[in-house]
């Protein structure tokens, strides 16, 4: 049985094939995040930068609902289904519950901030986003309209500058539909507590990220951290306030809560605890994998693997063998990193070779399609990219869409 149908759990269940398996996830799809950006800045499809798990994984059953507790010792799972609860019995038990965002105890974060993890949140920012260009158009004074096309990121990983990066061009061809709204400025501002951005890549591909994101007029923060927020903007650590209605925040993840009742593991980040064969330390046939656990790599002693979709990939494959075979350890160097800058601009560190703007965007893009689970998905995400060569981004917001009306007599 696997709880949780993201990435790396869907991807052993369907590296397993025929033997077959049960998934039990709370939905009848896996997210790809790598495209979540472009999902969220309507270059994509949203629909298209997910997988059905029946299709996925054919020869799986899929239960939707969410995995509430196990009982080892008699080899039961309890399981909140669709349909109510249930004990299901299992010879074998994967985790692969994921990651939720890390909100930071910083007041009116919570009450006034976007998080950017799912597919939900991708939506949600694309039609806040654009709500923020109608109410600029309806401001009565250049000041109010200079705060709703100001947009705060607080996070400089791959997810806050791939996501300012892609919305930035969202409403730059946007605005072309608001002739009121050229002469006021807009204004992007990233923000990180670390001392640069994007720190997983090395500084030289980092340095051109920030060169050209500050050549966009995009304002870096470093070395700083969010103090406070509030309907008319956020406070610095450095001092400083910015008037804003847009506060996306993307500093972080944690492990998913529902591991803490569980019983099992965990570390002092809420992972469960795994060997380096990837099986629950004390349990013989309970095994974990992805952002729910901390896997050891045999090649980076004493570093867990980051949460990252290329180890979910390599730790899916390890995992599948040893399902089927006997267990070995899991190792992996990783090739690289890459990362998108919005339109025709990238970032490839691949190997040792080195790439940026167009050829480092063109090998991004290519990895996260040769990465895609089925033909049928990925012609679909080609066929999103041809037409943004040729036409500007929909701005239609969708706010109401899944809040319908209710009947009225």
């Amino acid at each position: 049985m696997f709880a949780g149908g993201g990435y790396a759990g869907a991807m052993v269940a369907r590296l397993l094939g025929r033997r077959g398996a049960t998934i039990v996830s709370p939905e009848n799809f896996m997210l790809f995040t790598p495209l979540l950006p472009e999902a969220a800045s309507g270059t994509l499809e949203p629909r298209h930068v997910v997988v059905p798990l029946r299709l996925m994984c054919p020869h799986a059953d899929v239960i939707i609902g969410r995995v509430t507790a196990l009982d080892p010792g008699r080899g039961t799972v309890t399981v909140d289904a669709i349909d109510g609860p249930r004990q299901i019995g299992c010879e074998r038990l994967v985790l692969a519950l994921g990651s939720i965002s890390r909100a930071l105890p910083v007041p009116g974060l919570v009450e006034h901030g976007h998080g950017f993890r799912d597919l939900a949140d991708a939506i949600e920012l694309r039609n806040h986003v654009l709500r923020r260009l109608e109410a600029a158009d309806a401001a009565g004074n250049p000041a109010e309209a200079a705060r709703h096309l100001t947009f705060v990121f607080i996070g400089a990983g791959y997810a806050g500058v791939e996501a300012l990066a892609e919305l930035s061009d969202l409403v730059r061809d946007a605005l072309r539909h608001y002739p009121r709204l050229q002469p006021v400025p807009q204004r992007w501002v990233l923000v990180d507590a670390a001392p640069k951005i994007l720190p997983e890549i090395p500084s030289g591909l980092g340095e051109y990220a920030a060169a050209q994101l500050a050549q966009r007029g995009v304002e870096i923060y470093v070395s700083t951290r969010l103090e406070s927020a509030d309907e008319r903007g956020v406070v610095l650590s450095d001092g400083s306030r910015i008037a804003t209605s847009t506060l996306v925040w993307t500093a972080g993840v944690r492990a998913n809560p529902l591991l803490a009742e569980l019983g099992l593991p965990l570390d002092d980040r809420g992972r469960v605890m795994v060997d380096d064969c990837l099986r629950v330390v004390g349990h013989d046939d309970i095994w974990a994998l992805g952002d729910c656990a901390a896997v050891p790599n045999l090649a980076t002693p004493g570093h867990p693997d980051p949460p990252t979709s290329q180890h979910a990939l390599r730790q899916a494959r390890r995992l599948a063998r040893n399902l089927t075979g006997p267990a070995a350890p899991y190792r992996y160097r990783m090739l690289g990193q890459v990362a998108t800058l919005g339109r025709y601009k990238g970032i490839a560190d691949v190997l040792g070779l080195r790439l940026r703007g167009f050829p480092g965007w063109f090998f991004t893009r290519s990895y996260h399609l040769y990465q895609l689970p089925l033909l049928s998905r990925k012609l679909r995400v080609v066929v999103d990219w041809t037409v943004a060569l040729f036409f500007r981004r929909d701005i239609a917001e969708l706010g109401a869409l899944g809040h319908p009306r209710r009947l009225s007599p």
